[in-house]
């Protein structure tokens, strides 16, 4: 049974680090106000992620027999980055808003490598789906440093 809990409190981590992307990317849309059009659409598809993946892990937590914890992590939880992310979003440019996003996007990098950290506690599905998400949310990561490298060059 220990086990089990411990297996729900790792996806309820992850599933708080999402809860925090979608916050996140709520705030970031609403900050570059139509600034950029090309953002928003990006923003919106991590959403659309995070939706994705807080549904994939709501259903391992209950597969454990634990319950769902739908807050985010800024209740004092591990994972706070992306409410300092939000609290640092005074200024509305582009490269403002991604150099945030990718500080967030590195926070959920470093929940997913804590997440996979506890191995021995992990059974292979659980492993399986946060090494898929981990993975896809890398590739979001390189979206946006993508995009900021290429703002910032645009800006020299």
């Amino acid at each position: 049974m220990e086990q089990h809990e411990a297996i729900t409190d790792i996806l309820n981590d992850l599933l708080k680090i999402n809860n925090d992307r979608i916050e996140g990317y709520e705030k970031a849309i609403s900050e570059s106000k139509g600034l950029d059009i090309d953002l928003k659409a990006i923003f919106e598809g991590m959403i659309r992620e995070s939706s994705q993946y807080k549904d994939e892990l709501t259903q391992k937590i209950h597969l454990h027999g634990g319950e769902v914890e739908d807050d985010t992590t800024s209740a004092g939880k591990i994972y706070r980055a992306w409410m300092d992310i939000k609290a640092a979003m005074t200024d509305s440019d582009r490269h403002s808003i991604l150099a945030s996003c990718e500080f967030g996007e590195d926070a959920a990098q470093r929940a997913y490598e804590a997440a996979l950290s506890a191995d021995s506690l992990l059974d292979a599905d659980c492993r399986k789906l946060i090494k898929e998400q981990q993975a896809a949310l890398k590739k979001s990561h390189d979206v946006i440093k993508k995009q900021r490298d290429v703002h910032k060059s645009l800006q020299s």
